[in-house]
């Protein structure tokens, strides 16, 4: 892992911790981007423990993180006029919000963490700052009962964390609300797009197998006229759901994301029918009204556990209602496109 963020290291209750620049680097832009396509996501990791940005006191505050490196990125870019120290949890290399949902960014592994690199010895007072979305893995009272430090929820952002200090650690009603804006969402469609390759890849294969099919037999000798359109309709499909759905997520019915998605999907089906890329005959176009609503809901359906908008109650109850449709749709276009293959 690099670790060019490391600029130096101080003294504090008798052991050296790293000094961390709020500078964000070449390769560290270079590590988000590739992060967000998917690549070396499991291993993208800060080791846990404590370290300090700028030149930090007895007196500085605790900011409480994640050891998942774009997390941990966000914070110390947003500390640039910022004397503290950062307090990294083992997350297993999971944001906040997803590691507190997990039980990793937990009661137990703060108290841990505040024993193991002495933060009583570090600081003077008992103030630690911790994210907003990292409170349902954390109890404030547990942590004060077993450290005797108490627990000071931030905001929602990054960016706000230097005003909620000047507010005297009070947070403005507009720094408690969760927003899920454009660039949010655009941000997850690259490595939502790699996630789901071999569904993509599946899907792809047996509507590539199925239409070869004919009454003589099966036949692929003529590409572009069997096997590519297919291809391309599934990929349209999936781009509906992993793409469209969430660029247009505000103007699209419905509240489920799932919902959203088979939506995406009538959109690219609409779109088929009209330029004569959903087939000849009639049972064929409609197989592809089924098949592109399934594959566009069920890769929308992903979101759920991508953004804050549902609770895992909330995805548990989408996943009962629609995972069924889909896979009744699925099948029922499956068949309609064998039949319309044979007749």
């Amino acid at each position: 892992m690099n670790t060019s963020y490391i600029t130096g290291s101080t003294e504090a209750a008798g052991a050296l911790i790293p000094i961390v620049s709020s500078e964000i680097r070449f390769r560290d832009f270079l590590g988000a981007v590739m992060v967000r396509w998917g690549f070396n996501r499991d291993k993208y990791r800060v080791k846990p423990g404590i370290y300090a940005i700028g030149t930090p006191g007895s007196d500085s505050d605790v900011f409480v993180t994640a050891n998942y490196k774009l997390t941990f990125d966000n914070l110390r870019k947003n500390l640039s006029d910022t004397n503290g120290w950062i307090l990294v949890l083992d997350t297993k290399g999971v944001n906040v919000w997803c590691a507190a949902g997990k039980g990793t960014f937990s009661t137990r592994e703060l108290v841990a963490k505040i024993n193991s690199v002495s933060l009583d010895k570090i600081v003077d007072h008992k103030r630690l700052i911790v994210p907003q979305l990292g409170a349902t893995g954390i109890a404030a009272h547990k942590v004060r009962e077993e450290t005797g430090f108490n627990v000071h929820y931030g905001p929602v952002r990054a960016s706000d964390i230097e005003e909620f200090i000047k507010n005297g650690y009070h947070a403005e009603s507009s720094m408690r609300k969760v927003k899920f804006g454009f660039m949010d969402r655009i941000k997850l469609v690259p490595n939502d797009f790699l996630y789901g390759k071999y569904y993509l890849l599946g899907a792809m294969i047996v509507l590539f197998l199925l239409s070869g099919l004919s009454r003589n037999g099966i036949s692929f000798k003529n590409f572009s006229a069997v096997g590519g359109p297919s291809i391309f309709n599934v990929f349209l499909a999936y781009f509906a759901g992993i793409v469209f759905t969430p660029v247009f997520l505000p103007y699209i019915p419905g509240r489920y994301f799932s919902l959203k998605g088979f939506f995406s999907g009538i959109i690219v089906f609409i779109a088929l029918f009209l330029t004569g890329l959903s087939n000849e005959n009639i049972i064929s176009t409609l197989s592809w009204f089924f098949i592109t609503g399934a594959v566009s809901s069920f890769t929308a359906m992903n979101f759920t556990g991508s953004s804050t908008y549902t609770s895992l109650s909330g995805v548990k109850k989408e996943m009962k209602i629609f995972v069924p449709l889909q896979i009744s749709f699925t099948a029922t276009g499956i068949i309609l496109q064998v039949i319309g293959k044979l007749i």
